[in-house]
């Protein structure tokens, strides 16, 4: 795990040194360069899989002509080692670096469809000789690591960051007005744009292919239907059995590190699960860690559930606790961490705090709400689209009929025909979103609002509608996958942990269990019910990610499942803003600060603030706002 950086075309050394050092915290054990007169590549090392010189980046081929700068890791290195060594290959390092590198010379790129792990990478290629070389960036099927990249003068620059992108001091340092829209409507801008103007993220599955004629971009892998044969029509009991396997295999792949690893544990039903698998794995105890808060504040603490589930499993557990002070003496560095602003990412920032003190890796269960439809949203989708419930627990019975009829009938069809996009796409939008598309349009200062157009969440959200002949709750899946998991989960903890030198895996988001999960009927990941959507319903008398629960339910207590219900985690950010961090609020919306700024109208941002002290609007609204404005002072610095 790493930073890595270069320019192409027109190398420029003291550019990538300079994008190097920028991501000290990305790679605190090594740091190297490779140039000629096409490239430089650079890269910060944190080193987990062959901690020796071995492992040093960038990495040639035998015979010098390829080289390659990669973050990540590979979880099936050991697998394809064994592949390559039966075709001739021979090694000289550990390092799962070296097993990419012989992919690619000997699939071409072809190689990225048989890599199961997280990565960004480039491969320098220089085999066809003086004025054919190329150059290959290419980024993980799930999009759980970042790569970014420009067009400078002619140039390809690019880097693990943002922050590192802008201190090469070749990339102008403007926000891009759509893409501050986005961030307002949505929480987070959705790739592959960036808050900076002319900087794109690589999408996921894709790579770039760039050469001195220019450059294309192609997709290696999707995600699809019924990939494992036969799966959706078995029996329920066999579904658990071999999701059960599947998703241990994932663990187990994931634990492999030449430094310690632990855990994420919030104390629900995916994590425990994960660190229950661990525990198998190792034989011994795990480290695991969760966040906790002061008694007097309003949030949602798992920090003491958690402990349970620690104690039953044998970890060795700490409970991270967030005192209000310690929100000031870290607000700028975890802004800067983020790297680029979202309305989220602070559990992530204190949790990888507190786990790198121990650990160099840690497993987190994120992707399983998404994969096996554990948010509320999915049901109130689904509800919308049926004609919804009424409000009261008495209509919820009544109109239980009518929705059965319609899951029914969708299973019957196994697709959605008659189900427009762009209202999907609308129901979906309003189940999760910050200030919405029309609020976000309003909020721009003048010039750059009208420079933008307002737009729907049909209209947001349609590069993400990627399953759309799929049942609805699969499309819904992937929709939530390619847009709030890609550009706000996982982009959030990978820039929140990585500041503190940690990488975070996640089992959960692995090809071969994404391929099993679409391929189960939607009833095996989500029992709906007249009580699905009750917030005092149990995980069991909720169906709520049955297929987990059912394969948890053979390591953890059976109160677990018939007594706790499945809470999102939240923190006390509205008592925060109104307390310890109310001078930086005030600071940073005050009129003069978002004038000055050029990026908000400044009467508007006054009526969020006003409305938000007064009780009439949520925490998130200032928040992203107030962080917005740290990040051009701190990271953007125009």
């Amino acid at each position: 795990m790493c930073g890595i950086a270069g320019i192409f075309a027109r190398p420029n050394e003291a550019a990538v040194r300079q994008m190097v050092a920028a991501m000290h915290h990305r790679g605190p054990d090594d740091t190297g360069l490779y140039r000629d007169n096409s490239v430089v590549l650079g890269q910060a090392r944190l080193a987990i899989i062959d901690t020796t010189a071995g492992g040093h980046q960038p990495m040639a081929s035998a015979d010098g002509l390829v080289q390659i700068v990669y973050n990540g890791e590979l979880y099936n290195h050991q697998a394809e080692r064994s592949q390559l060594e039966s075709r001739g290959h021979r090694f000289r390092t550990a390092s799962d670096t070296e097993v990419v590198l012989k992919l690619y010379e000997e699939f071409g790129a072809a190689f990225l469809e048989r890599l199961r792990g997280i990565f960004a990478l480039a491969i320098y290629d220089k085999r066809d000789g003086h004025g054919a070389e190329k150059l290959l960036l290419a980024r993980d099927q799930f999009g759980v690591k970042p790569l970014l990249y420009a067009d400078a003068a002619g140039s390809i620059v690019f880097a693990s960051e943002l922050k590192a992108i802008l201190s090469s001091g070749l990339i102008a340092r403007r926000v891009d007005s759509e893409s501050l829209r986005q961030l307002l409507s949505l929480g987070s801008v959705y790739q592959p744009a960036t808050l900076v103007e002319g900087v794109r993220a690589l999408p996921s599955a894709h790579y770039l292919l760039i050469d001195r004629r220019g450059s294309r971009l192609l997709r290696y892998w999707s995600y699809g239907l019924d990939r494992i044969g036969g799966l959706r029509q078995s029996g329920y009991a066999e579904q658990v059995e071999r999701f059960g396997a599947v998703l241990a295999e994932s663990v187990k792949l994931q634990m492999v590190a030449d430094v310690p690893v632990g855990a994420f544990l919030s104390g629900g039903v995916d994590s425990s699960l994960i660190v229950a698998l661990m525990a198998r794995e190792s034989g011994g105890h795990v480290k695991t860690f969760s966040v906790g808060f002061e008694d007097d504040v309003d949030a949602v603490d798992e920090s003491h559930e958690a402990a349970v589930i620690a104690r039953h499993l044998g970890t060795d557990h700490a409970r991270v606790l967030v005192a209000s002070e310690d929100i000031g003496s870290h607000l700028e560095r975890f802004v800067v961490g983020l790297d680029q602003p979202s309305v989220d990412g602070l559990n992530s920032y204190f949790v990888s705090h507190a786990a790198a003190k121990a650990v160099t890796v840690s497993l987190s269960g994120t992707g399983a709400d998404e994969l096996l439809l554990g948010y509320p949203w999915f049901a109130n989708v689904q509800n919308a689209l049926a004609g919804g419930f009424a409000a009261s627990s008495n209509s919820r019975q009544g109109n239980w009929a009518r929705l059965h009829s319609f899951i029914a009938r969708l299973g019957r069809e196994g697709n959605t025909p008659r189900i427009e996009s762009g209202m999907f796409r609308e129901v979906f939008g309003n189940q999760y979103h910050c200030f919405g598309p029309q609020a976000a349009h309003g909020l721009l200062a003048a010039g750059r609002r009208s420079a933008v157009v307002s737009r729907s969440f049909a209209d947001e959200l349609a590069p993400c509608d990627e399953l759309a002949d799929g049942a609805l709750l699969d499309r819904a899946s992937v929709l939530c996958l390619n847009g709030y998991t890609r550009n706000q989960l996982l982009r959030d903890i990978d820039a929140c942990s990585m500041a503190h030198s940690l990488e975070v895996r996640v089992p959960f988001l692995d090809v071969e269990l994404a391929d099993f999960a679409f391929s189960l009927p939607v009833s095996s990941k989500l029992a709906m019910n007249p009580r699905t959507l009750d917030p005092a319903a149990s995980y069991t008398e909720s169906g709520v990610k049955r297929v987990i629960c059912d394969v948890a339910r053979k390591y953890l207590p059976r109160e677990f499942f018939d007594h706790r219900a499945k809470r999102g985690f939240s923190l006390p950010y509205a008592d925060w803003l109104r307390g310890p961090m109310s001078a930086v609020l005030e600071d940073t919306l005050s009129w003069n600060s978002v004038e000055a700024a050029g990026l908000f109208d400044p009467a508007m941002v006054r009526g969020v603030h006003v409305d938000f002290l007064e009780g009439r609007r949520p925490w998130n609204h200032p928040w992203l706002l107030m962080v917005t404005e740290l990040w051009r002072r701190n990271v953007l610095r125009h």
